[in-house]
């Protein structure tokens, strides 16, 4: 799949993918059509398991999988939703974000997927950014109550009735459903949401489905960008639906794959090589709602997973569980070799996990990368070469002009599974005059065409699999009491990739300390937005541009230094 043509004048850094034609392995490219086919292929076969908080077993097979789909699906057509309005999803890993995904898709709708992680002010910015007409919620996250929280934001929401709600704040929102939880105001329950599409044929549903085609608009996921706040990015069906069915031989994956995973399926990435790869595989979902260490090493054993995917910062919560030791997870088959998570008595693997690859969610997740399996030998240092379809180019982050092979220069990409474009931001000021997406990220090509990620020109932090736009953390805690100056960076850690640390210099007499500014942040930012560190500094120790701008590569410096001398 990761054969490439490398078709280029040899003095330009230009790498090109296979023709998207020679590709194989592919089926339906809506996520309806997506659904549908698997269904067909596998229907008896267990789709996902799940366990009640009475620790009882959830099963559904395919088949049930689409008919709980069609059931929200149903739903949706009678409460009047229109071909290319957007449902938004706010919602753990659980049956229902699938059900409520792909049935949003049956109807002829986008499913907008929300962060459970977000506050008050995150869940305004989504809700309102999405603009969806109708909203799906889990009520209760931990010790959040997403319908109380929205009641915060839109008293309306608390005086109307089901059916009933107008609102100044959210203007095109008009009904919203509740999984667990009583019924308050205008948020009724998940049944009673359901059991208003059950007058509604089947052949409704069809009709719906059949309009849509792989160029409609089919999600919108948000990822933090440049400009501090979460971005809403708007992908056709064919974008998606292409990255779930390649996924999973990207990864290597055997036919009826078992996959844990606790990560977000509101994040693209998870989507596609989680969801997609193991739909697509004939597998099956261990769904775990919230990332618990024991209880995840509980369900890898009692249901034989055999595909862990997890981000690093959890794989040592899980080397340091009560019950790691002792687990049984001896049917765990994707594991890469050199994985610390061999260390455990029961796992015995000879795969390599897809190493060499890089990806953002404009391009629904994978843009370049060599298949699992791939030995280091191939692969080298690189992030792998562009998938079918894809062109590659670095060029000059100022002019856009292409760099000779290998000079360093800013990544941009086209291809089939790029954005159809960022909502509210109109699209030639997100490509360039070629078609072009300029990704902010810095990097050269070799003679192979392989990519050299070597990081963000724009300063973006990744930490634990997620991206982070310091200027939004910035923003927060240039509010906080006592702070003159805020500027965050990130730390290279072993451990998340990334490290967010923000460095301070508070006002004069101003009494801070670390905790005193995590706190402030934590009213304000989701939990891994909340800096892990914070560092304390005057004004004289930080390098300033002749503009007055603090001057970051010397910053993350200074905060590596000061990390190391307090370690």
């Amino acid at each position: 799949m990761t054969a490439h043509h490398f078709i280029a004048d040899p003095s330009v850094s230009i790498s090109r993918g296979l023709p998207l034609s020679e590709e194989t392995g592919l089926g339906e490219l809506t996520l309806s059509g997506f659904l549908r086919q698997v269904t067909e292929r596998y229907a008896d076969r267990e789709a996902l398991v799940e366990y009640d908080s009475g620790g009882h077993a959830v099963r559904w097979s395919y088949a049930e999988l689409w008919e709980r789909s069609a059931d929200v699906a149903k739903a949706l057509i009678a409460h009047g939703l229109g071909k290319g309005e957007r449902v938004g999803i706010l919602m753990t890993n659980r049956a229902e974000f699938l059900s409520a995904t792909f049935g949003t898709a049956l109807a002829g709708g986008v499913a907008a997927t929300l962060s459970t992680f977000s506050t008050p002010a995150e869940l305004e910015h989504l809700v309102a950014s999405s603009a969806c007409s109708i909203l799906l919620i889990e009520r209760h996250v931990l010790r959040k109550d997403f319908a109380r929280m929205l009641i915060g934001i839109e008293p309306a929401i608390y005086t109307a009735s089901p059916g009933a709600l107008v609102s100044d704040r959210f203007p095109f929102l008009r009904h919203i459903a509740a999984i667990e939880g009583e019924a308050i105001g205008a948020v009724r329950g998940w049944a009673d949401f359901l059991a208003s599409g059950a007058e509604i044929p089947i052949e409704r549903v069809t009709a719906h489905a059949a309009t849509v085609t792989p160029a409609d608009p089919g999600v919108l996921f948000f990822s933090s960008g440049s400009t501090g706040k979460p971005k809403g990015i708007l992908s056709a069906h064919r974008g998606v639906t292409l990255q779930m069915w390649r996924m999973g031989p990207q990864q290597g994956l055997d036919d009826g794959v078992r996959t844990w995973t606790a990560n977000g399926f509101f994040w693209s990435g998870n989507f596609a090589m989680a969801v997609g790869a193991t739909l697509a595989s004939g597998g099956s979902l261990i769904l775990q709602r919230i990332f618990q260490p024991a209880e995840a090493i509980d369900l890898m054993e009692r249901e034989k997973a055999s595909f862990l995917f997890a981000w690093p910062h959890q794989w040592a919560q899980l080397q340091e569980a009560p019950n790691w030791q002792a687990a049984d997870l001896s049917a765990m088959r994707h594991v890469d070799t050199e994985s610390p998570l061999t260390a455990q008595p029961t796992i015995h693997t000879q795969w390599i996990e897809p190493r060499h690859c890089y990806g953002n969610t404009e391009t629904f997740t994978l843009s370049t990368a060599y298949p699992a399996n791939t030995s280091r030998e191939v692969g080298g240092a690189s992030h792998g070469v562009p998938l079918p379809g894809n062109i590659l180019k670095i060029v000059d982050p100022l002019t856009g002009t292409a760099m000779p092979l290998g000079e360093r220069g800013e990544l941009a990409i086209k291809g089939p599974t790029l954005m159809l474009g960022y909502i509210g931001i109109p699209l030639d000021e997100s490509l360039d005059e070629d078609g072009y997406f300029r990704t902010g990220d810095g990097g050269y090509l070799d003679a192979n065409g392989r990519l050299f990620w070597e990081g963000r020109l724009n300063d973006i932090i990744k930490t634990g699999g997620a991206n982070v736009s310091p200027i939004e953390i910035d923003d927060v805690l240039r509010t906080c009491p006592g702070v003159k100056i805020a500027q965050t960076v990130g730390v290279p850690d072993d451990l998340l990739g990334e490290l967010v640390v923000s460095c301070i210099v508070p006002q004069d007499d101003a009494k801070l300390d670390e905790a005193a500014v995590q706190g402030f942040a934590k009213q304000w930012l989701a939990s891994y937005k909340v800096p892990r560190r914070v560092l304390f500094f005057t004004q004289d120790d930080l390098s300033m541009t002749g503009s007055a701008k603090i001057k970051t590569a010397d910053l993350r410096a200074l905060a590596s230094r000061s990390l190391a001398t307090t370690a």
